[in-house]
């Protein structure tokens, strides 16, 4: 466990660096070793192959022909004749002394496995090792195939047993044929591949350390600007951005979504600022009034009826809107946090035709109420909380436009939505003021607005309620062609 906490206290890109070794390391002992032992299984196949194919004609030679040669033997006759245990044992020490050399010694064995005789004459040639009894069992049983490396004093050597056989091909086994030879050439050119391979380990591993520092500081070269990002954004500066020239990889992904997120967080920052100082505006103004009433009041007005009943009216109407504001944002509240809503069917046709009778009896004098009726269509919604978002729309429209002035009512089937749409002919609305209309007590133009009896939560409500709904809402609008606003909730198929 302490030592996870210490490789985690590390820093990232020493802990990349010494993963990347390890990992090479491993790779390379994996490879190299393989490439040992396969070159060792190869001069090991190799020695012993060299060994049978001397020893087959020698052998041949000397056992299957009729008369024993004298000295070097004759060339192999066309037919190799029988041989026999008797045979055997006279040509043994020769045959033995031929097959021996300075690499190699002979050792010949009769079938009960004791030694006829060996070739080693001179102080130069190999001592034949002794050889375990499984081995030599194994050969009288009649294995071709049996070979150890035995360690002797004089260092390891290869042994070969060769089964000697009546005739070539015939299972019976008259005697054993030992042929050994010493292994050190072959271990100097397995300590040269050792050496090599452990250099060129060391240069591969150095090589990777350099290039794993290279790498990984050239990928968290990103991750240390993201670091840095984040402290001065930590500090109160929510206009820095990481803004890195690629986005392709999973750190550019990162930045990118980063970026996004602190735009996020800027923007609901910058709009609750906003929503402070709108309340504190929209507060202050019944606030001041009910302040200026009282104190005209405690000046003596008191004694004055009609003027303590026009100051008492407006301290009521002033209260009221304060009531009204609370009662609407604790509305907008709940909206957000968990809706409670009565969803049925609503068929549009009869729903638009009742609220455009009712929006008509509504309207002041100069306001036009239209109804541009759409194909047949229904929608899951809760009536009451439609009717509102309409009314509210309806009455934004008719609040910030002066007579004469054309509301017209609608709605149309896209797809799976039930696009619904309140659209005015009135002065419209400045292109910067759009994307802030549905903020909480936001106004565009108050010097515009006809009435300041509004408490500025109207879309703000609306956009809750829609959302409620599943669905969204969208304002276009440019000034002097008018408003329309859009609201798309998800339609029900079938009659």
């Amino acid at each position: 466990m302490r030592l996870r906490e210490r490789w985690e206290d590390l820093p990232l890109q020493l802990r990349l660096t010494l993963a990347y070794i390890l990992l090479l390391a491993f790779l390379f002992s994996l490879l190299g070793g393989i490439l040992y032992w396969q070159s060792y299984r190869f001069l090991m196949e190799e020695t012993a192959a060299r060994l049978r194919a001397q020893a087959k004609p020698v052998i041949e030679a000397w056992l299957y022909t009729q008369t024993p040669p004298d000295g070097e033997p004759p060339a192999l006759p066309a037919e190799l004749h029988p041989a026999d245990a008797e045979r055997l044992a006279e040509i043994a020490p020769a045959l033995a002394r031929a097959l021996t050399s300075r690499e190699t010694v002979a050792v010949l064995f009769d079938a009960q496995g004791h030694r006829l005789a060996d070739g080693r004459r001179l102080p130069e040639e190999p001592t034949p090792p002794a050889v375990p009894a499984s081995l030599l069992e194994d050969a009288l049983r009649g294995e071709n195939e049996v070979s150890a490396v035995l360690d002797t004093p004089d260092g390891e050597k290869l042994v070969l047993l060769i089964p000697l056989r009546a005739a070539p091909g015939e299972a019976q086994v008259l005697g054993v044929l030992e042929l050994s030879t010493p292994l050190a050439p072959i271990e100097r050119i397995l300590h040269r591949q050792r050496l090599l391979l452990a250099l060129l380990g060391a240069i591969t591993l150095a090589v990777g350390a350099l290039l794993g520092l290279w790498i990984t500081a050239s990928g968290l070269r990103d991750l240390k600007r993201m670091v840095a990002t984040c402290r001065r954004i930590a500090a109160g500066d929510l206009s820095q951005r990481i803004a890195l020239p690629h986005h392709r990889d999973e750190v550019g992904q990162l930045a990118a979504a980063f970026d996004e997120m602190v735009s996020r967080v800027e923007a609901a920052f910058e709009a609750q600022q906003r929503f402070i100082a709108n309340a504190a505006h929209e507060l202050r103004t019944p606030i001041t009034a009910l302040q200026g009433s009282l104190e005209v009041l405690m000046r003596g007005a008191q004694d004055d009826p009609a003027a303590c009943r026009r100051l008492t009216a407006g301290m009521y109407r002033e209260a009221t809107r304060l009531s009204r504001l609370c009662e609407q944002l604790l509305d907008l509240s709940r909206l957000q946090a968990a809706p409670n809503l009565n969803k049925q069917r609503v068929e549009l046709a009869p729903f638009f035709a009742a609220f455009t009778e009712q929006a008509r009896r509504l309207a002041e004098e100069g306001v036009t109420v239209v109804l541009e009726e759409g194909e047949r269509g229904a929608i899951a919604a809760d009536p009451d909380a439609l009717t509102r978002i309409l009314f509210n729309l309806v009455a934004n429209a008719i609040q910030h436009n002066a007579p004469p002035l054309k509301v017209t009512l609608g709605w149309r089937r896209e797809g799976g939505e039930a696009v619904l749409f309140v659209a005015d002919n009135g002065q419209g609305i400045p292109a910067e003021d759009l994307p802030h209309l549905f903020e909480p007590f936001y106004t565009a133009d108050r010097s515009r607005s006809r009435r300041r009896s509004g408490t500025g939560l109207g879309l703000a409500l609306t956009k809750a309620l829609v959302e409620a709904h599943g669905g969204t809402i969208r304002l276009f609008s440019r000034e002097g062609e008018g408003t329309r606003v859009e609201v798309r909730l998800p339609a029900l198929s079938g009659p």
